[in-house]
């Protein structure tokens, strides 16, 4: 049984993300929860948001002990950018892309 949480449209860049996802992924939820907490980083806050989220479907929805959990899969998805203009010398215009990022969490019990 497998459960799972995801934050769409986190105002994150996809890149950033994954570097903050890439230490969480296999460890345990207490385990992963620690390391997210001392991360200063600021994709970890919205991270630990989902770890929490996908920890409480796995309990309410599933039926499964929070204390055997671990992190199964987590990955980072790119959303739709936001497109600004940025005015340059002699006309010209630059464009900045805001990055979105769509965040996925799947927790499992451990054998």
């Amino acid at each position: 049984m497998e459960a799972r949480a995801i934050a769409r449209y986190v105002r994150v860049s996809p890149q950033k993300a994954r570097l903050v996802v890439d230490l969480i992924r296999g460890k345990d939820v207490e385990e992963a929860l620690t390391i997210l907490s001392l991360c200063r980083k600021s994709a970890s806050r919205i991270l630990t948001k989902v770890v929490k989220s996908a920890v409480a479907n796995a309990e309410n929805t599933k039926n499964l002990d929070p204390d055997r959990l671990y992190i199964k899969k987590a990955y980072v998805d790119q959303g739709p950018m936001m497109k600004r203009i940025r005015p340059r010398a002699m006309g010209r215009a630059n464009v900045i892309k805001r990055r979105t990022s769509h965040i996925t969490v799947i927790l499992d019990e451990k054998g």
